[in-house]
């Protein structure tokens, strides 16, 4: 078996067989593909709210891949950035995603546009449209970017 560094650090951080388990449990069907990522099709639980998501090495959709990405040809791209960003945070990648989730749902009332993560994942790539800032940062500049 051929094991790619992003694979085995998410193995050896948990994070793989964590997301595994999730879309074992949320009754997906799983195959290996690509740079060892496990796709998980036709997840059945109820959240997150997501066309797709990541948990370390594996790749959730309630749906069909061969859907998702006919509607978002670039998910996967997205996807598989995210599973680096596994490999660099490991389980805190959930705190540091639910700051990031918070941070951006206060500037922009949206989850993703200044979601640090999100964006290093390439915002359009995941099917994301970045959203202004709310009318009351406006006034006062953009708080993600320093004043001089």
């Amino acid at each position: 078996m051929s094991w790619t560094l992003t694979s085995l650090v998410n193995a050896l951080n948990g994070t793989t067989a964590y997301g595994l388990i999730v879309a074992r449990i949320g009754g997906a069907t799983i195959r290996r593909g690509a740079e060892d990522i496990f796709f998980a099709e036709g997840y059945r639980l109820p959240y997150p709210v997501a066309g797709a998501f990541t948990i370390g090495n594996v790749v959730i959709t309630a749906g069909t891949f061969a859907h998702l990405t006919t509607v978002f040809p670039r998910v996967l791209v997205h996807e598989a950035r995210h599973t680096r960003q596994y490999a660099w945070l490991g389980p805190l990648f959930w705190p540091v995603y639910a700051v990031g989730l918070i941070w951006s749902w206060l500037l922009t009332g949206d989850r993703a546009s200044r979601n640090p993560l999100e964006r290093a994942a390439g915002l359009s790539d995941g099917g994301y449209v970045a959203k202004p800032l709310r009318a009351i940062w406006s006034h006062h500049g953009d708080p993600a970017t320093p004043q001089r």
